[in-house]
């Protein structure tokens, strides 16, 4: 602890640097000068400039995602924060580790309707795993302490500081706590022996067993265990939309994703197996449909979460284990090892069998005929021209469904989107912070036409920082899923989702510096793959003209049954 005092600027600076944080996406305002000015003094922690608060939020969402590091954004009081709320719930919904530190007013404004304030910590409450507001210069240390703390243990999630002006000024001594501790927040780390055990014996005794994972195995890195423990037993595996990556997408036991735009046969697998162990995924309502037709059929779940709000909340479960993901799946490979008993190989024959048969519906093949260019298309061809060595962002809508099927993920934390709350205009600001937390790997951010506008500003931070991101826009002129939907259940009334007036997407990018290409042929769509990546050190905004009446299949209707799946072959 050092005698000289410093101010709160200067120790909100300090704590960033004990914590190791390399990059904060943020935007200055009147009640954050103070620590944009301690920033400009030092060169530990790089800021990056965005050009709108919900791009500082998903640029910090991305870079967590990607790195496995904790995401830090900066905003100003008022509209400042409050354009950070879709970003900061967008992480909350995910379970993204974030710290988001916010200005305010001075302590004696609060509560007057000072200029630019609003209640930062009432309007987050909802979507934060927690929140602070900061009156005491010297409560600042140890609420970081708490807050990157909080922010990585458990289950992961958004943490915001809101730090008034007058304590970005006052002074006091600077220690940083080596630890800390809260009574009121201890959270379970390795899961009981004996729910162990109970998992491990029906595990062994499944005659139609299957493995379901969401993103819980990538936030925990554990897919290395995943992968260990799935081997051992020969059982199949599926991965939820968050999951993707966190067991490999080539290997011959991955039943693909499940869910409402899930393959076949993993949805027909989860509906008719025996026994379900449920890893790190929360039974959503986009991965199982309607919960009472997925109760119509008897098996045993065993439900692994480190988050015990999350087991038995929308299924009933068997054995429940509390634990982080890591740890629960390490100790199962332990006690299966220690033990002689092991599934029985002609049942489980038997089942690859049935999900042979699921498989044989080849549910993702699409009409590659005619000379107009399939999504589809442009996904595979992405694949094959990165050879699958590549992080992957995306928006939200179709476009987001084909990369999340014909993209085979093989390693975490390559696929990164909006699972939970879905947010347009996620892909390219995160895509801004994957490529900070991975500098020279390939960045493509898949995105459609309506979705790229609502952040397209970034592109001028991806100019200013010289982010070499390659944005596949996959262009038909409509809010594509809320067409497709308006297609099949509102009587082909297409209220509001064609985009009637759409820019010059090649002309746009080049005004911000970059370049821009048009596709708008089949054949073309290979070569302009390759001709943008192999620029290395730019930024390339191609915008593919594709088949306006394309929809996502599998689909599961909403409140139907995760097998009561519409294919392309049943229209």
């Amino acid at each position: 602890m050092s005698d000289k005092e410093l101010n709160g600027a200067e120790i909100v600076i300090r704590c960033l640097q004990e914590e190791g944080v390399e990059v904060v996406f943020g935007y200055p305002g009147g009640s954050v000068l103070f620590i944009y000015d301690e920033l400009f003094k030092q060169d530990k922690v790089k800021h990056v400039l965005v050009r709108h608060e919900q791009g500082a939020a998903h640029a910090a969402d991305g870079y967590s995602r990607a790195s496995n590091r904790i995401g830090v954004c900066l905003v100003t009081s008022g509209p400042g924060i409050t354009n950070a709320v879709t970003g900061i719930a967008t992480a909350y919904m995910d379970s993204i580790p974030m710290v988001i530190l916010s200005g305010q007013v001075p302590t004696h404004y609060i509560g007057q309707d000072a200029f630019q304030e609003c209640d930062a910590v009432g309007i987050t409450r909802p979507c934060v795993k927690h929140n602070f507001l900061v009156r005491n210069v010297e409560d600042l240390a140890t609420t970081f302490k708490k807050a990157f703390h909080i922010a990585r243990t458990g289950r992961p999630g958004p943490v915001l500081i809101d730090i008034p002006k007058d304590v970005t000024t006052a002074t006091c001594k600077f220690e940083y706590p080596a630890q800390v501790s809260m009574r009121s927040y201890s959270p379970v780390v390795r899961g009981h022996p004996g729910q162990i055990k109970k998992a491990v014996q029906l595990l062994t005794e499944a005659k139609r067993p299957v493995v379901y994972t969401g993103g819980g195995v990538i936030l925990s890195d554990a897919s290395a265990e995943l992968l260990s423990l799935v081997k051992m037993l020969g059982f199949p595996c599926t991965n939820t939309l968050m999951g993707l990556g966190g067991f490999p997408g080539t290997d011959p036991q991955f039943l693909g994703m499940l869910g409402m735009h899930g393959t076949y046969q993993a949805n027909m697998a989860m509906q008719n197996c025996d026994v379900l162990l449920a890893v790190g995924a929360r039974f959503d309502d986009r991965v199982i449909g309607n919960p009472e037709h997925f109760g119509q059929v008897p098996r045993k779940i065993i439900h692994i979460d480190v988050d015990p709000s999350s087991i038995a909340k929308r299924v009933k479960v068997d054995v429940p284990i509390v634990g982080n993901v890591k740890d629960v799946l390490d100790d199962l490979l332990k006690t299966i090892r220690s033990g002689d008993a092991m599934p029985d190989p002609k049942a489980l024959k038997e089942w690859w069998a049935q999900i042979d048969q699921w498989r044989a519906r080849d549910c993702l093949a699409y009409n590659k005929a005619g000379n107009v260019i399939k999504p589809q298309w442009v996904i595979e061809k992405l694949y094959e021209v990165t050879g699958g060595d590549c992080f992957v962002t995306s928006d939200v809508g179709q476009h987001q469904m084909w990369a999340a099927q014909y993209f085979k993920f093989d390693k975490p934390r390559r696929w990164i989107n909006s699972g939970g709350l879905g947010t347009m205009g996620f892909g390219l600001p995160s895509a801004m912070g994957v490529q900070f937390a991975n500098p020279g790997q390939t960045v493509a951010c898949v995105t459609g036409e309506s979705s790229i506008q609502m952040c397209l500003q970034e592109l001028s931070t991806c100019k200013q920082y010289r982010l070499p991101i390659k944005v596949i826009n996959l262009n038909n002129r409509y809010m594509g899923m809320v067409r497709q939907w308006q297609q099949f259940f509102h009587g082909n009334r297409y209220s509001e989702s064609y985009m009637d007036a759409l820019p010059d997407f090649v002309k746009l990018a080049e005004g911000y510096g970059h370049r821009g290409i048009r596709i708008e042929k089949p054949e073309d769509v290979e070569p302009a793959l390759r001709e943008a990546f192999s620029r290395k050190d730019e930024l390339v905004f191609m915008d593919f003209l594709t088949d306006q009446t394309e929809n996502v299949f599998p689909m599961v209707p909403g409140g139907m049954g995760i097998s009561e799946m519409i294919l392309a072959e049943d229209l």
